[in-house]
């Protein structure tokens, strides 16, 4: 990005666009540099262009840039189309925080979970406890599991025993189809191809997808919650998400909060709820919080990496 940043000029559909955006085109804002990297990483991924100068290669600048200023020629309605949506992806790395918490929430209550996951993209975490974590004293899933996640740990090993899960549901504004060829590549494009680790876990995670049973609903976090909650429930219910709600907007907020204590409020030990938050909160990494329900327990269980890198554990 730092070559399109230096020498992109205007002149092409995709130059003008990109140099004439409408909006605010900062990272914090409309993303436009993320968009035009996974309009591009787009192409490697599907054969179409770049395979000689991504990764595993290490060209030189000249070399790079005149393969980048020939797909830019070459597929201009790809990266436009690729332009007018905002980045998505799932990091499936932060199940390095949910099945710890989802082994705690067993350890707690001892019930079967349906999982539901605010801001849930394609959903890929909802297969977090089909995933295998490895912590220096412990693991928690199958061994044979083929998404590995081994974060840098720190605290107290946490409990092991996963719940039975008996659904995955979820709710986003956007949600992706991992059975769906155009999602799918969505959901990949935004890794970039120097991170081989993180296009494995993804397709793996993917794979699962397509094979398990989830639904994700297009629709407002805030407008989906509550009705699902009141819904009849005679096992546990499991609320989470990851580095979601700051993106919600202050009105989808307070209803997720008031659909939670209005449930929380009515949790019994035959069908309790669980609420985990993995936030920013303006300290080091993200705040992991869990609220449990009946008894109304809430706490910092952990501060980890965005991208769950690390995970620095204390429990409850």
């Amino acid at each position: 990005m730092m070559l399109c940043a230096e020498r992109l000029k205007p002149g092409s559909p995709v130059t003008n666009r990109v140099l004439q955006w409408p909006g605010d085109p900062r990272p914090q804002s409309d993303n436009v540099p993320l968009r035009l990297a996974g309009a591009l990483h787009a192409l490697k991924i599907e054969g179409l262009s770049l395979e000689d100068v991504y990764p595993p290669n290490v060209p030189d600048d000249e070399t790079l840039w005149s393969a980048v200023e020939t797909a830019i020629e070459t597929f201009p309605d790809h990266i436009l189309q690729w332009l007018e949506c905002a980045p998505q992806t799932n990091e499936v790395r932060r199940s390095a925080v949910i099945l710890p918490s989802l082994a705690l929430v067993q350890h707690e209550l001892g019930r079967p979970l349906k999982l539901m996951e605010l801001g849930a993209s394609g959903g890929l975490n909802l297969y977090a406890d089909q995933f295998h974590l490895q912590l220096p004293g412990a693991d928690i899933g199958s061994t044979n599991a083929e998404v590995r996640l081994q974060p840098d740990w720190t605290g107290p090993n946490p409990p092991t025993e996963l719940p039975q899960i008996i659904s995955r549901s979820g709710v986003d504004l956007n949600p992706l189809d991992p059975n769906d060829s155009n999602d799918r590549l969505r959901l990949l494009a935004y890794l970039w191809p120097d991170q081989p680790d993180r296009l494995e876990r993804t397709r793996g995670a993917i794979d699962l997808a397509t094979v398990t049973p989830s639904q994700v609903t297009k629709s407002d976090a805030g407008d989906w919650l509550p009705k699902v909650l009141a819904e009849p429930c005679d096992v546990g219910r499991f609320v989470f998400h990851t580095i979601a709600a700051q993106y919600f907007p202050v009105e989808t907020k307070a209803k997720v909060e008031a659909a939670l204590a209005r449930a929380g409020a009515k949790a019994t030990r035959k069908n309790p709820l669980a609420h985990l938050s993995v936030e920013a909160d303006g300290g080091q990494g993200a705040s992991v919080k869990l609220a449990i329900w009946p008894g109304g327990k809430n706490k910092e269980i952990a501060r980890a990496d965005f991208h769950g890198r690390w995970i620095h554990w204390t429990g409850l």
